[in-house]
């Protein structure tokens, strides 16, 4: 208890606590059912209201925000400070490169890819408004260059620009693992301000690892009926949720080298078996045909796609895609940019953003290649009904996809144990980082935040995740990451601002 901040972790603790409360209160004493027989409630109802208002009113500033990441990353490739390593001239790297890629790649991405690769493509044919009739060679190429969009390059911006923020200010500069760190000593001196900022960040991480984790539980749940039978019921999901966080809390007890490192390094090797398998047991020549013109196409279009704000459109596809994506990717930068700044002690600017732009991003481009190929060429060839059931059960499409291959069964297991470990390591990885911005000290690579923190972060997660999936399932969770995720990205461009203009310093020493 020693090392933990109280005002921070106590308020943070009372605040997340509250609002789960108070949100399951809510929705309890507010059901009402939707002329389709649907069940909402007010919850549910305010939560639309809100993300309709962001994106509305601030959606120009989140496209903007989302861009501007991604062209600082890049820029500080090609400067004079490319070769500042992370630690001092002396720093050596704690982990290989194919740990450091594997960590950061399953509390990064993990179950978000297994729950859209397959789905959002084909979400996209049917739903763009840009979409050309009887034109499906652009229109398979614009689906999957939008799921490009979201999952490559602009989200892994995010987690670089922040996480060099972090990996300096602390391994450089010898400050905590705080985002009011990141501030300046103006900000960091004045208590209250520094402990309302990661307060802020902390809460941020935990409704933006929440999601994720609600995001799991579905397709859990899902697979679970596919393959098994077994019913989607609420307390099933509630059942999935509490076996999960009671395996995140062991892994993350026994800390990031036994736990977490061990648990990213099967799920490299699980996703990359999946991978192989679709490959090529899928339409191989086809999948191989697609991603050549999948790059051209998304290289071509890729400035108009991440800056189209959809004005002169009455759609609200932009609403419910592209700025939830960014949003999300806002909400996740706390968490992932801590922990990816948590690993890379030792590597240099340039090393360092590579690294965490560049690498995951053509994994991205694989993963949605091979995947999303394999369902549009079912879909086109009319090979199966993919198209039916991603527009009736989202959550199923991942299964549904390997209806048509050899070993259906045993395949779609494999897959359920690969969201089970990306889900624990979201899980364990989100405590790890809540923890840590609530920690006293945490200045050193070889720092442990408590543990009792740690498990409390764990079910904490858990709790919320259960809550807004019984206030409004999937909706909820998305729009708890868009009302959290927008403020934090202004306090990042903050912290990128002060990162910058400290690293002439460094240079100088």
């Amino acid at each position: 208890m020693n090392n933990i901040s109280k005002s921070r972790f106590i308020t943070s603790v009372i605040l997340i606590v509250g609002i789960a409360v108070l949100t399951a209160f809510i929705s309890i004493n507010t059901a009402y059912t939707l002329d389709n027989g649907a069940q909402s409630n007010l919850i549910n109802d305010l939560f639309a209201e809100m993300q309709t208002f962001l994106s509305k009113y601030l959606g120009w500033m989140i496209i903007i925000l989302a861009n501007g990441f991604l062209v600082f990353s890049i820029f500080l490739i090609f400067t004079k400070y490319k070769n500042i390593k992370l630690g001092g001239p002396s720093a050596i790297p704690k982990y290989s490169y194919t740990n450091w890629i594997a960590m950061l790649f399953s509390a990064g991405l993990g179950i978000g890819l297994l729950f859209y690769g397959v789905a959002e493509p084909i979400m996209h044919l049917s739903s763009y408004p840009g979409m050309v009739d009887g034109d499906i060679s652009y229109n398979a190429g614009k689906a999957i260059g939008l799921a490009n969009l979201h999952w490559g390059l602009h989200g892994w911006a995010i987690y670089s620009a922040l996480g060099l923020c972090f990996a300096f200010a602390t391994y450089n500069k010898n400050l905590p693992f705080r985002v009011s760190s990141l501030l300046g000593s103006k900000v960091a001196n004045n208590k209250p301000l520094a402990v309302t900022i990661d307060i802020i960040a902390i809460v941020t991480t935990v409704f933006g690892v929440t999601t994720s984790l609600g995001l799991g539980t579905e397709q859990i749940s899902a697979g679970l009926s596919h393959i098994f039978s077994i019913k989607e019921t609420f307390s099933n999901k509630m059942l999935i949720i509490l076996v999960i966080t009671l395996i995140g809390l062991l892994s993350v007890s026994l800390g990031l080298d036994s736990g977490i490192k061990k648990l990213s390094q099967i799920n490299m090797v699980l996703a990359i078996v999946l991978l192989a398998f679709v490959f090529l047991f899928g339409p191989t020549v086809f999948i191989v045909n697609a991603l050549i013109q999948n790059f051209g196409a998304y290289v071509n279009t890729l400035i108009e796609s991440a800056t189209w704000t959809e004005v002169y459109d009455s759609s609200s596809w932009q609403n419910g895609w592209t700025l939830f994506y960014y949003s999300w990717w806002f909400a996740w930068a706390p968490f992932v940019s801590l922990f990816i700044a948590r690993i890379s002690y030792g590597r240099s600017i340039k090393e360092f953003v590579i690294g965490v732009l560049f690498v995951p991003s053509l994994i991205v481009f694989l993963w949605m290649g091979i995947f999303g190929n394999a369902a549009i060429h079912q879909v086109i060839n009319e090979t199966s009904q993919l198209g039916q059931v991603v527009n009736t059960n989202f959550d199923v499409a991942l299964f549904s996809l390997f209806e048509i291959y050899p070993v259906t069964k045993f395949i779609s297991i494999v897959s359920l144990i690969l969201i089970v470990t990306f889900f624990v390591t979201s899980s364990d990885s989100g405590a790890l980082v809540a923890s840590m911005l609530s920690s006293k000290k945490q200045t050193s690579i070889n720092d442990d935040s408590p543990i009792i923190s740690r498990a409390t972060w764990a079910i904490l997660l858990g709790l919320l995740a259960g809550v807004l999936l019984f206030a409004g399932g999937l909706k909820a969770l998305q729009t708890s990451v868009v009302i959290t995720g927008v403020p934090f990205a202004i306090i990042v461009v903050f912290a990128c601002r002060k990162f910058y203009k400290s690293l002439e310093k460094e240079l100088n020493k």
